[in-house]
């Protein structure tokens, strides 16, 4: 059921365009898109960005994204990982802040039967 409720929500959210309105946004909310070769688009607070995990995910997508690029931040992760990481976020569970990357990818990856759900 997991699955197709994802399915579905990527179907929503994804799409190869490259650029969005910027209007509509709430205040203290910024625009991301999350995977590689299809990009999703995101809305999420900005205080996010200064997780450690996030931290993270931002320099992993700078080998992939590089520091300069037109439009809005990009961020290379896995869209279902990014999903959990976001769900983990709104939820206020403390283990979040003591987290590493790579131990929330085996984590997401074991509890989802997945092979490769690795950060970028």
């Amino acid at each position: 059921m997991r699955k197709i409720m994802t399915t579905l929500v990527k179907k929503l959210l994804c799409c190869g365009m490259k650029s969005f309105p910027s209007d509509n946004l709430p205040k203290g909310h910024l625009r991301v898109y999350v995977g590689k070769e299809v990009l999703c688009k995101f809305e999420l607070e900005t205080n996010y960005l200064n997780h450690p995990l996030f931290e993270d995910l931002l320099r992993l997508s700078v080998d992939e994204f590089g520091y300069s690029y037109h439009g809005a931040l990009r961020i290379a992760c896995d869209i279902d990982l990014f999903m959990h990481l976001l769900e983990l976020l709104k939820s206020g569970n403390p283990s979040a802040h003591h987290m590493q990357l790579q131990d929330l990818a085996s984590k997401f990856s074991s509890s989802n039967g997945e092979q490769n759900a690795t950060p970028s």
